[in-house]
């Protein structure tokens, strides 16, 4: 069976800083007409620093479309064109501080592919160097201190339930775990 959709018209209903929404007309496989909301973003990286003693840093941020704050591994948004490396490079240093010797490629998610193309790319990042942490002006982070394999089963239970996070740190379990 044939799933792709053909799109006859594409709209732009929204253009803000961090995401654009628009609104396709398809032609589904069955031939009829249907829309698709997608919102475009530019992606993103997340980076779960682990040091020499089996200890995962976290970052606790607020998070407005739930009202909580969140666990997460260290993040943030790739500017359109940017190197996912370089972007993970970055953001571990502006909201940990660390610098890491080792990194790793994990992979990449589609954390909502039913309606986003958000692309989310994870890396583990080891042997971490101290540093002052360089938040962006907007950024209000806590940095927190876990066991890896306590990090593990609080994704297993759900008390971590960030979909960058549990997938960065499911992947770096099958390396180091």
């Amino acid at each position: 069976m044939k799933f792709n959709e053909r799109t006859i018209k594409s709209e732009r209903i929204f253009e803000g800083n961090i995401i654009t929404l628009r609104v396709d007309t398809v032609i589904l496989p069955n031939g009829k007409i249907a829309t698709r909301e997608i919102i475009e973003h530019p992606g993103g990286v997340a980076v779960l620093p682990v040091d020499n003693d089996g200890f995962v840093y976290l970052v606790r941020q607020f998070r407005k479309p739930f009202d909580k704050a969140l666990l997460e591994a260290p993040a943030g948004k790739l500017s359109y064109g940017e190197d996912h490396y370089t972007c993970g490079v970055r953001e571990l240093q502006e909201e940990t501080g660390f610098t890491a010797q080792k990194i790793d490629y994990l992979g990449y998610i589609l954390p909502t592919p039913g309606f986003a193309n958000e692309v989310i790319h994870l890396y583990l990042a080891r042997e971490l160097v101290a540093g002052e942490q360089t938040l962006d002006e907007d950024e209000f982070v806590n940095m927190e201190k876990y066991k890896f394999d306590d990090v593990v089963k609080m994704c297993l239970t759900g008390e971590i339930s960030d979909s960058k996070t549990v997938a960065a740190v499911l992947r770096a379990n099958a390396l180091i775990g």
